[in-house]
């Protein structure tokens, strides 16, 4: 009896979760997965760590090794092997690899998890030596050469979002003077509101971070290597650019076969599947349906990547799924030096993006009882929630802290992901105990903030 073939694009979280639930529900699955690069997988999002040397190796960076699959007959991992073309009609796919030798191959189901790639600035001397991106194995490694360099003493970070900030971190620790410039307003301004990010900027500069917002890159000047970043009103010397400009999505190569959006974001229905049959798509490619905001948007997060590859392959085999998607709520968090964020849902840019109405409340208190002095054990939590001004059903949430309360945001994507209300929070059952929180936890205080109520 043959198998059915499961033909897997991308080998990043959606790939190998995809592999993972295939091996858990089916036995009668011959699954191939082609990735176009040489290493498999780089978690880019460990990059940081790997550059301030806090991880085992370099090659430890990574969700999973083709070898961890070399017991399992029904698994077969390609790497350098680029997918070019899909052949609806034919059910199968042309595959080029390094020697540019073109093969197809066939498949029953198809899962796209093709990925994004990092935006390089389309100005004058992006091709320069010293202008990098920071994503991928390959992007790791040549930074952690250049941050080892002695003669690389000025880095400029073109964006200032959470790549950029990691780079800008890492950079700093490793005793370089360091730039931010980015076109927006303020850092991190489409994941927190100023409140928060007004915190965060001043607590860069006095960390020695010099952050440049409002600024329009011309021009990177030099001769054969960098060694300025030219704006409209100002030129900084850099030995080093790194750039963080975001991404854009993987998909030059399906346009004409998968239907995508003005901007390249492959469209699935609510089901993940795509406008081809038997074909799914899945990750940082794709349009995500949000829950907070009832729109599908980009939301390129592992953990999104992950919850959609469980639900495509537990109802691969279903002509039409008992269920459609759920949908996500999109959490993420940083360290920025000192000081530890974590974000839930929307926000105020997020929100006007999507044409969602929503109010805000920023909250301030210490996270423990008044009598244990404040500092280091009783620091400052900054607290803001997002919510419909008429139902107040909670929307999005930030939690902010030189104490690491991070997985306060679970909490608060929880509440999120089943709409519940700002009273809900208010009045939520938290335990007590003074050597980890307040009689009211904070989230209770920051919802009872939100509905008029005084300070406890």
């Amino acid at each position: 009896m043959s198998k059915t073939k499961v033909v897997i694009v991308g080998a990043s979280h959606g790939g190998h979760q995809s592999i993972l639930e295939l091996l858990k529900r089916y036995d009668d699955v011959d699954i191939k997965l082609f990735e176009a690069g040489d290493f498999v997988s780089f978690m880019s999002c460990g990059m940081e760590l790997f550059l301030e040397n806090s991880v085992t190796d370099v090659n430890d960076v990574r969700n999973f090794k083709p070898s961890d699959f070399d017991k399992n007959e029904n698994v077969e991992i390609l790497n350098n092997h680029q997918v070019t073309k899909i052949n609806a009609d034919k059910k199968t796919i042309t595959v080029v690899d390094t020697n540019n030798n073109s093969q197809e191959y066939q498949y029953d189901k198809l899962i796209l998890s093709s990925g994004v790639t990092p935006k390089s600035l389309p100005v004058p001397g992006n091709d320069l030596e010293n202008v990098f991106l920071m994503r991928g194995f390959d992007w790791a490694t040549a930074i952690k050469n250049k941050l080892e360099d002695p003669s690389v003493k000025n880095v400029t970070i073109i964006g200032a979002g959470y790549i950029g900030i990691e780079a800008a971190e890492a950079s700093k620790k490793a005793g370089k003077n360091v730039t931010i410039l980015d076109v927006i307003d303020r850092p991190l301004g489409t994941y927190l509101d100023a409140e928060m990010t007004d915190i965060l900027v001043t607590h860069l500069e006095d960390k020695g971070v010099k952050v440049v917002t409002g600024a329009h890159i011309k021009e990177y000047v030099g001769i054969n290597k960098v060694d300025a970043v030219k704006t409209e009103t100002n030129e900084y010397p850099s030995d080093l650019v790194i750039q963080a400009a975001g991404v854009k999505p993987n998909t030059d190569w399906l346009k004409g076969t998968v239907a995508l959006d003005d901007r390249g974001w492959i469209k699935t229905n609510e089901y993940l599947q795509t406008n081809l049959p038997d074909v799914y798509a899945i990750g940082d490619a794709t349009l995500a349906y949000s829950i907070p905001a009832d729109n599908k948007v980009p939301i390129a997060l592992a953990t999104v990547a992950r919850r959609e590859a469980r639900y495509v392959v537990k109802h691969l085999f279903e002509k039409i799924p008992a269920l459609p998607f759920k949908g996500v709520v999109g959490s993420s968090a940083l360290s920025v030096f000192d000081y530890h964020f974590a974000e839930s849902g929307l926000n105020s840019f997020t929100a006007d993006r999507s044409k969602v109405a929503l109010k805000s409340s920023f909250y301030s208190g210490n996270l423990r009882p008044d009598y244990v002095p404040e500092g280091k054990d009783n620091p400052k939590v900054c607290v803001q929630l997002f919510f419909n001004p008429n139902s107040h059903i909670l929307l999005g949430g930030a939690i902010l802290s030189t104490y690491d309360i991070t997985a306060q945001a679970n909490i608060l994507a929880l509440a999120i992901q089943h709409k519940l209300t700002v009273e809900d929070l208010a009045d939520a059952d938290f335990f007590f105990q003074p050597g980890f929180d307040r009689q009211w936890s904070i989230l209770n205080v920051a919802a009872q903030h939100a509905l008029g109520e005084a300070d406890f």
